[in-house]
């Protein structure tokens, strides 16, 4: 079936491209070079920023960073990724992998022609377990009507104290929201990862993930923002809302640049910006 399957490189992520894949274009692009384009030119020209790029520098394998980095941007195409490496004068690159790219592509494009006969009951994480049902604090035990929330909140425990912030602004104002906050919804005694996996897909409408330098430490948070952009490539359902609510002496993520965010750290915005963000997890 695979050689038989038509390419077109622009409807197709950068996810699809395997591990031998990034390895192979890393040994082109990682080692330092004088006269062609390495890694570095290959990040900026994705619009990773120098302090960004400067951070990368201190990694053993640098540009396999930087990929699974932009991987997350809606513009992490194929097509994309293959346009940057002609404009950065990388065609050896191109040449050489072509046909690794394009089986891929198509063991990609097989995968998604095999989704539709899965049956529906069954996903990724096989089928439901009573560890699945009964898993927030007024969840049906028998898992029948499972608890449903507005929103997610990505936080680290630094950042609590604004969590209840935003609670009392959001769920105790005419917004009547309801907020899955971990600490405070999910029993004890479940996986950590499979939790928050289930309720960020399945059981919230969105997610708001509180942006502070402590979060850029977080691996749960890490894992929660990287699964929530999986859902909604493009950020076409506007399912993702990043907030800043103080300073912050590292860089931005780079994954979250392309979102619109709710930015409480600006004295002539901050009186705006609770419905904003209400207003956002109000809709349908």
């Amino acid at each position: 079936m695979a050689s038989k399957l038509s390419i077109n490189h622009e409807e197709i992520p950068v996810t699809a491209l395997n591990c031998s894949f990034r390895k192979k274009l890393g040994l082109y692009l990682n080692p330092h070079n004088t006269v062609a384009a390495d890694w570095r030119t290959v990040a900026e020209m994705m619009d990773f920023t120098y302090l960004e790029i400067k951070n990368l520098e201190k990694r053993d394998y640098p540009f396999e960073k930087v990929l699974t980095e932009w991987e997350t941007r809606p513009e992490a195409t194929v097509a994309n990724l293959l346009s940057i490496l002609e404009k950065a004068e990388r065609k050896d690159v191109i040449l050489d992998l072509k046909e690794i790219i394009d089986d891929d592509c198509r063991k990609y494009m097989e995968r998604q022609l095999r989704k539709p006969v899965q049956v529906p009951v069954v996903d990724s994480c096989g089928p439901r377990t009573k560890e699945r049902e009964g898993i927030t604090l007024y969840d049906d035990p028998q898992g029948l009507t499972p608890e449903t929330f507005d929103a997610f909140i990505c936080y680290c425990q630094n950042d609590f104290q604004f969590v209840h912030e935003m609670i009392k602004q959001l769920e105790q104002t005419e917004y009547n929201l309801k907020l899955c906050v971990f600490d405070r919804d999910v029993l004890p005694g479940t996986c950590v990862w499979t939790i928050a996996s289930e309720l960020i897909e399945k059981r919230c409408k969105r997610m708001v993930v509180v942006i502070s330098d402590d979060y850029l430490d977080s691996d749960a948070c890490d894992f929660q923002t990287k699964f929530a952009l999986s859902l909604c490539p493009g950020a076409r359902s506007k399912r993702l809302i990043p907030v800043v609510y103080k300073t912050m002496k590292k860089p931005f993520p780079s994954i979250l640049r392309f979102l619109t965010i709710c930015d409480y750290t600006r004295p002539c915005t901050q009186v705006w910006f609770w419905s904003r963000l209400g207003k956002a997890l109000s809709l349908p």
